[in-house]
């Protein structure tokens, strides 16, 4: 056993695979923090779509109250005043009237007005929420890739020593060990889910 983990071939293929696969993980590393800063910068646009349709919401809320006073004081006395103010109620507040002449004002107009500023703020949620599994993931691999670089490093320690150089044996045999955690920590990782 000693004569195999101190074979030159062994540890000259050990340090090429050690060196792919940590080559192999620092890209994903890298690919999971672009996916990450992706994710942020839409979630930050969804966030900032999403307070400005609820500013532009609350003045078309402000608009419909002041159509349907203006509606509401002239639509028995001047019915071609009330009549342009009714033109211009939005759907929400029509429908809201269609539901219940006697109470405009309702929890569902509120939700239907509202409802493109919520799906902004959802929209970012879901974007914060990919972009912190990213986050998680990327701090995955950089624990992987520590792994790998010190496993590396013993491979390269190892082969600096004579053959028959028992630190050979320890260096290529923990560089082995380190390599197997690199890899079950690496299968284990969950990817994220989009």
């Amino acid at each position: 056993m000693k004569k195999f983990f101190g074979n030159e071939i062994f540890l000259g293929a050990l340090i090429a695979v050690l060196s792919v696969f940590t080559a192999f993980v620092s890209y994903k590393g890298a690919m999971a923090d672009s996916e990450q800063n992706k994710y942020e910068i839409l979630g930050m646009q969804a966030l900032n779509d999403g307070n400005a349709e609820y500013l532009r919401t609350n003045q078309d809320i402000t608009q419909d109250y002041n159509y349907f006073d203006n509606w509401y004081l002239n639509v028995d006395e001047r019915p071609e005043i009330a009549e342009y103010y009714q033109s211009s109620f939005s759907d929400a507040l029509t429908a809201a009237i269609e539901r219940d002449p006697e109470t405009v004002w309702d929890e569902q107009y509120y939700t239907d007005m509202y409802a493109e500023s919520d799906q902004f703020f959802a929209d970012s949620d879901t974007n914060f929420e990919i972009g912190s599994q990213y986050d998680e993931y990327g701090d995955q691999l950089q624990l992987i890739l520590t792994f790998l670089a010190i496993g590396l490093a013993f491979a390269a320690w190892a082969s600096l020593n004579k053959e028959e150089s028992n630190l050979r044996f320890f260096f290529s045999l923990f560089s082995v060990v380190i390599f197997v955690i690199g890899l079950a920590i690496f299968f284990s990782v969950p990817a994220v889910a989009v």
